[in-house]
């Protein structure tokens, strides 16, 4: 008998050896392992990406209550953030959570809105995308 394969009397059919499946075996195994971390890794770094309110296309733009970008002063818009908003931030403010630090909830929904309006090429589109992936 070979090495390689091993043939079952009468089969006629060649058969894995013993070593091709417990190499096979452990090659899977790894994997397992291997995958796992970067699994949790992207989970995390999703929730460490930002979104800029309003995107750098926009910057000095306020934000209306209905997410829209508006010019700045416009009456009962929200100003633009001063930072960009953490996926973290995001994914609690879109659930109805608490505002992010220095944030009034009526500004905070006006945020909200924008986000749920970015459309792909957007700045902040790929991680607002990403929170949407269910895990």
């Amino acid at each position: 008998m070979s090495e390689e394969k091993d043939q079952k009397p009468g089969d006629g059919a060649p058969q894995p050896s013993r070593r091709i499946v417990l190499a096979l075996g452990a090659a899977a195994a790894s994997s397992v392992v291997t995958i796992k971390p970067a699994l949790a890794q992207t989970a995390g770094s999703v929730l460490n990406c930002e979104i800029p309110v309003p995107g750098p296309q926009a910057a000095g733009s306020y934000i209306a209550p209905d997410g829209s970008v508006v010019a700045a002063g416009t009456p009962g818009a929200a100003p633009p953030l001063p930072r960009p908003l953490t996926g973290e931030e995001v994914k609690v403010m879109l659930r109805g959570g608490p505002s992010p630090a220095g944030v009034d909830s009526q500004s905070a929904q006006a945020y909200a809105n924008y986000i749920r309006r970015l459309q792909a090429g957007m700045s902040g589109f790929t991680c607002y995308a990403s929170l949407q992936m269910p895990r």
